[in-house]
């Protein structure tokens, strides 16, 4: 139902990694609106991560040194960083906690946060239906790489920028979100033409509770196009940027290239690719989060060894600690920029039932590891040698 070009006709593969600008792009009449820039004095940035695709490699690719060649989408999430006050509250406790609002409009959902600006730990006040692991766990590693990399003059004006509070709203693209409920009650055909014709950032209507009375927290029906990575990496740039951790491009005045450029995504990526792999449980290969920053790539997933420092802090030592210690850490991920051969389009199909939980996937398949070794193991190398081929054959069509 649902069709994603991988390129732009007009643009470069550049567009696609995780960018900044100091504007959000101009929406249709119909869109959600953005609300007023803030007075020049106070900054807001906004910053976009895309979606992806596994084409090879599935469940492969969670293990070294096996590949996988993912694709990012154009379809992408929003996020928008603003001071919540235009000057800062003379009863910030005592300047040791500050406000954050988190606002996503198409979930018609506000929460409300206080972070101790020592100790970068968040106190939901609102509603605890509301909260979301990826975003706090992004908000924190992003305040903490500021606080690991900043001299002392540096960490005085966080301070002070942190004291008038964090304003964020979240925006992510249709096609992230299964809007088939609301194609059919307005009698249209279940078509790429459909989904296109709903106004941009449409409402999201939840999935229904268990016909058994026993109430769950409500779902979203989402068409797995990766929109927590996708999410949790435009979240932490644009609070990277908002801080002044990393100064990234906007996608209208450059594309993202050169070595200081290239670094700046490199913070981007550890700070995302961290937040989003605790808040999921650590399961997974982070290739979701490297086609958010980078774009389009054959990857291969990082030692979890990584990690070990961020998972301590969940037990105990200190998130600036911690976080110091990933942004050092010798990440030995590898990419290599892919594109689609010439003249090929991929169609994605929706089943209407949304997509389905990673961890819980992927526990099953290490379950059936663990059950049949000899079997799994012969079934990972056939599948290890097919995906080696596939890349040399897509390599002579790219290059031909």
């Amino acid at each position: 139902m649902s069709k994603f070009v991988y390129q732009h006709k007009d643009c470069e593969s550049d567009c696609y990694r995780a960018h900044s600008c100091y504007r959000p792009p101009p929406p249709p009449p119909s869109s959600l609106a953005l609300g007023p820039a803030n007075p020049p004095h106070l900054p807001t940035r906004v910053a976009s991560a895309p979606g992806k695709v596994l084409m090879t490699g599935g469940y492969l690719i969670l293990e070294r040194p096996n590949a996988g060649i993912v694709l990012s989408t154009n379809a992408r999430f929003y996020v928008i960083v603003k001071p919540l006050y235009e000057e800062t509250k003379p009863e910030s406790w005592a300047w040791a906690w500050t406000d954050v609002k988190l606002t996503s409009p198409q979930m018609a959902r506000e929460s409300m946060y206080k972070l101790s600006l020592k100790h970068l730990l968040l106190e939901c006040v609102s509603s605890s239906d509301s909260r979301n692991p990826f975003v706090e766990y992004a908000l924190q590693y992003a305040i903490a790489a500021a606080h690991a990399r900043f001299d002392k003059t540096k960490k005085e004006e966080l301070q002070k920028l942190l004291l008038l509070g964090l304003d964020i709203t979240i925006l992510g693209c249709n096609e992230f979100y299964s809007y088939r409920n609301q194609i059919e009650a307005r009698g249209l055909p279940l078509t790429p033409e459909s989904l296109a014709s709903l106004p941009p950032f449409t409402s999201i209507t939840f999935n229904a509770e268990e016909s058994s009375g026993t109430k769950n927290k409500p779902e979203v029906a989402k068409t797995g196009l990766g929109s927590s990575a996708a999410m949790t990496t435009a979240v932490v740039a644009a609070l990277l940027h908002y801080l002044g951790v990393v100064n990234l491009p906007s996608e209208v005045n450059g594309h993202l290239q050169g070595n200081k450029v290239s670094e700046e995504l490199d913070v981007v990526h550890i700070i995302a690719q961290t937040a989003h792999c605790i808040a999921q449980g650590k399961v997974g290969s982070g290739f979701d989060v490297s086609s958010g920053v980078y774009g389009s790539q054959r990857y291969v997933r990082f030692s979890p060894e990584v990690l070990s420092s961020a998972q301590d802090s969940v037990q105990g030592i200190s998130i600036e600690e911690a976080i110091g210690d990933v942004l050092k850490a010798n990440w030995d991920h590898e990419r290599t920029k892919f594109s689609l051969p010439p003249m090929m389009t991929l169609l994605l199909g929706e089943p209407g039932t949304g997509g389905s939980s990673t961890p819980s996937m992927v526990g099953a398949v290490k379950k059936w590891q663990k059950s049949d070794p000899q079997n799994s193991l012969e079934t990972w190398k056939k599948l290890s040698e097919a995906l080696l081929q596939l890349n040399l054959n897509a390599n002579k069509i790219i290059n031909a």
